[in-house]
């Protein structure tokens, strides 16, 4: 059981992560914070300059939506971690699978369609750390124990 404590809190904390980032992203999005991310996505599709006025602002819209939408995600990890999949009820475990799946197959093929490297990179890493503690904790969710 102490192994399970220990990824039950992993996940909590990726879940915690989640939420930050997505508050960051839509509050913080246009100041310097996130120049690591701006200097890596936009010469993609800004290649001959920088980014025209009007498409910076389309950018922090877009970026405030996409993180206000990322946070309210982070928030429904964190809640069904904490309480349902701490109890190892099943239906968490294959929620958080089937989420974190879903995301993970479209966005990555949206992202390497458009080839925009520093994306596929940050959502492979967040894969890894939400499905390696389920994973590690698979057999904790037994057949018909939390059902």
């Amino acid at each position: 059981m102490r192994n399970f404590s220990f990824w039950q809190r992993w996940l909590l904390v990726v879940s915690w992560i989640i939420v930050l980032f997505g508050l960051a992203m839509a509050l913080l999005n246009a100041t310097p914070i996130f120049d690591l991310m701006n200097d890596r996505v936009n010469p993609v599709f800004w290649v001959d300059g920088p980014v025209p006025h009007a498409s910076a602002l389309f950018m922090q819209w877009i970026y405030g939506v996409l993180g206000a939408t990322v946070a309210g995600w982070g928030v429904f990890m964190v809640f069904i971690t904490r309480y349902a999949f701490y109890r190892q009820e099943r239906w968490a475990r294959d929620a958080m699978v089937v989420g974190l799946l879903l995301w993970y197959v479209v966005d990555m093929s949206i992202t390497l369609y458009f080839k925009v490297a520093f994306n596929a990179a940050l959502n492979t890493t967040l894969f890894i750390m939400g499905m390696l503690p389920i994973v590690m904790t698979w057999n904790a969710f037994t057949k018909g124990q939390g059902d």
